[in-house]
């Protein structure tokens, strides 16, 4: 069946701007002088990125959620993760995820830590400088306490606090905490995790390239590392280098999968795995209309 654009166009338009913020005058203007066929028009208005306005009132609901537990719990920090980070979700009332992090202990990978230091051959394919971060990790007093126990309880305090402040506030999926602020009419996914630190972290200073493993309710145990916040430098980057080009692509990728009739089994972390895999050369210096093709033939490649 032949789609209607036109109609994809509007559904997208809401859900760029679903609380009906004044677009952008620029944008605004672009589109209603736009002399292109409604297939085109849908490209354009698919690779849009949503309202500033209403990334703004997520935040806002994200810091919220912050202040709140900040104020009653002490050993955590908080950073945020996923689309909103990088700018490329789309959907109308997508949440935001706060991961909240102990900040008692931290684990790190220290079986290919301790392979390194103990394998000239392995060591010999590092910086010096790198040894010595690697041995000084090796040399810190490991953490006495019981880091499953841990999480077990912030997760538990956490479910407390939230239940006090939030009229909804779900407790019963293993992974978050999904509160919504009805004043902003946004959600909010409090995530529990801790920090880990696999070899490229320790010799990278941490920071973005450290890892987190979340906290699972159900299983009472951690799930395995992942790597939210060098994904995000790493999108961040390579879209300032394509001047956008990269986070149009993604979000024409989750439009085009939204508005499907197909049940399409791709993640978000799989969408941005596959537009960051194009190399840039490809797209560069190329119109919105032209990457396009690009996805096509890199999801043919694929497939």
């Amino acid at each position: 069946m032949a789609k209607n654009y036109k109609q994809l166009t509007e559904s997208i338009k809401r859900q760029l701007n679903p609380e009906n913020f004044v677009l952008r005058k620029s944008f605004s203007d672009e589109l209603a002088t736009i002399s292109y066929s409604d297939v085109l028009t849908y490209i354009r208005v698919a690779m849009k990125g949503v309202e500033p306005e209403y990334t703004q009132k997520s935040m806002e609901a994200g810091e919220h959620v912050k202040e709140h537990l900040s104020n009653k719990l002490s050993n955590i920090v908080f950073r945020y993760q996923g689309s909103v980070m990088t700018n490329t979700h789309i959907k109308g009332f997508s949440d935001i995820d706060l991961l909240t992090i102990s900040d008692k202990f931290y684990l790190y990978d220290a079986n290919n830590v301790k392979a390194i230091i103990s394998n000239p051959e392995k060591s010999s394919q590092y910086y010096q400088s790198s040894i010595d971060k690697l041995q000084h990790e090796i040399s810190v007093s490991p953490y006495q306490g019981n880091p499953i126990n841990d999480l077990r309880i912030l997760r538990f305090d956490s479910e407390k606090i939230l239940k006090e402040i939030y009229d909804i506030c779900d407790t019963t999926k293993p992974k978050a905490i999904k509160i919504k602020n009805k004043s902003l009419n946004r959600e909010v996914d409090v995530v529990i995790a801790n920090w880990y630190d696999d070899v490229i972290s320790i010799i990278n200073n941490k920071g973005d390239y450290r890892g987190i493993q979340i906290y699972n309710k159900t299983t009472d145990n951690r799930e395995n590392p992942d790597y939210p916040f060098l994904s995000i430098k790493r999108i961040n980057e390579k879209s300032t280098e394509t001047n956008g080009r990269l986070k149009k692509m993604i979000r024409f990728l989750k439009n085009c999968k939204a508005n499907s009739d197909q049940n399409i089994d791709l993640s978000s972390f799989d969408i941005n795995a596959i537009c960051y895999d194009i190399d840039v050369s490809e797209y560069k210096t190329l119109s919105f209309y032209e990457l396009v093709p690009i996805l096509y033939n890199q999801m043919k490649s694929i497939c």
